[in-house]
């Protein structure tokens, strides 16, 4: 990318890309090909001075009174976030919601793969998932090797989260999603991410609260 070096990005700015990045795709799909910071701002919830502010990092070519050319602006953010090529992921974890993590569009979307997944039960195993088989876990290291995945989730009772993702990080997985509400730890040189609906929920439930007042059931 011209002139764009990543590791001189503000980590404010690259936290808020993904948001930016997920809209501009949306537009791009109801064939909108520009568009400007302030409706860019109605559409993340941020301040459409700050999107200015954010988009300088990327080189000047918003035109006033046109906007920004989406297709373009797509490219340059995929390009720093490294979504402008496919990733592999590795699944642990065949249930309800490790079913709907696999079949969610959106990882698609943004060029993730679910290429392997895997579950200690028997019954789950050898089943299919879309396209993937099912396999048992005995077979996870041999396989992450075999498909050179750097990126696991975690998507398996909480009893286990910590074994399962000690595994994976022993694998060679550099990036791991936690999507069981326990706190496991990683070795150093392995990033972490919680996804918690509860979580998400209380932080949204403060902004209910001072707006409504708190509810009594």
């Amino acid at each position: 990318m011209d002139g764009i070096v990543a590791d001189r990005i503000p980590e404010g700015v690259i936290e808020r890309l993904p948001a930016y990045l997920n809209i501009l795709i949306q537009l791009r799909a109801d064939s909108i090909r520009t568009v400007s910071s302030a409706r860019l701002g109605d559409l993340t919830a941020v301040n459409p001075a700050q999107i200015r502010r954010d988009l300088t990092h990327f080189g000047s070519f918003g035109k006033r009174g046109v906007g920004y050319d989406i297709e373009t602006l797509i490219e340059r953010i995929q390009h720093i976030l490294g979504a402008d090529h496919a990733h592999r992921l590795a699944l642990v974890g065949a249930g309800n919601l490790g079913s709907a993590i696999a079949d969610y569009a959106g990882l698609r979307q943004h060029g993730f793969m679910v290429t392997a997944i895997f579950d200690i039960d028997t019954d789950k195993t050898g089943t299919r998932i879309g396209e993937i088989v099912v396999q048992p876990l005995e077979e996870l290291e041999t396989t992450l090797g075999t498909q050179d995945i750097r990126i696991g989730v975690v998507a398996v009772p909480p009893e286990a989260a910590q074994a399962v993702t000690d595994r994976l990080a022993s694998a060679g997985v550099r990036v791991i999603l936690n999507y069981t509400p326990v706190i496991v730890r990683v070795p150093e040189g392995v990033t972490l991410h919680n996804t918690d609906p509860v979580q998400e929920l209380l932080h949204t439930l403060y902004y209910l609260s001072r707006s409504e007042g708190v509810a009594h059931v």
